[in-house]
């Protein structure tokens, strides 16, 4: 049986996956066609990014130390 924790940390890697291809798309986008568009999506995704990758490893730590 899968225990909170685990779907926690399941959750938060396809969110972070979803996000990281969001991101990836537009930045490639800003980067081989100039869309400036794009830059700014790329730009606002690293963003919440960011704060999934903290949850992530604060999450990985308290599990580690258990």
């Amino acid at each position: 049986e899968m225990c909170i924790r685990d779907r926690t940390m399941n959750e938060l890697v396809k969110t972070i996956d979803e996000l990281y291809a969001a991101f990836k798309t537009d930045a490639e986008l800003q980067a081989g066609k100039n869309n400036k568009a794009a830059g700014l999506r790329a730009r606002k995704v690293s963003l919440e990014l960011e704060k999934k990758l903290k949850e992530f490893r604060k999450t990985s730590l308290a599990a580690a130390a258990k």
